[in-house]
């Protein structure tokens, strides 16, 4: 049992997106294959956007640093620091507002 430190992962994630000619990188921490959970650290340099996609089911979205907006058809959301939310189940899109860094948690249902 290793404990992973999230700021390490953020720092080291944010500046492989400054690299990154699209903006972003992500790494999973834990999930895969036959895994019903997985959670991953999503970087985006300021400006950047995760384009609009369709729900991966049940997910959190919880800000480990600068600001982010979530926004679906109907609704937005700007997020900073520590604020944690229920993705709604409908398709959507984040934008960052500064550089950032969240931590997506998503139900995967592998035996579904």
């Amino acid at each position: 049992m290793e404990p992973e430190n999230l700021a390490d992962v953020v720092d080291a994630q944010l500046e492989l997106a400054r690299a990154s000619s699209s903006g972003r990188h992500s790494v999973t921490l834990m999930g895969g294959r036959g895994s019903d959970l997985r959670q991953t650290v999503i970087a985006l340099a300021a400006g950047n956007r995760l384009h609009d996609h369709e729900s991966p089911g049940e997910a959190t979205l919880h800000v480990l640093s600068g600001e982010v907006e979530l926004t679906t058809a109907t609704a937005g959301a700007t997020l900073e620091p520590g604020d944690y939310l229920v993705i709604p189940p409908e398709r959507h899109g984040l934008e960052a507002l500064t550089d950032c860094a969240v931590l997506l948690t998503v139900a995967t249902r592998a035996d579904a």
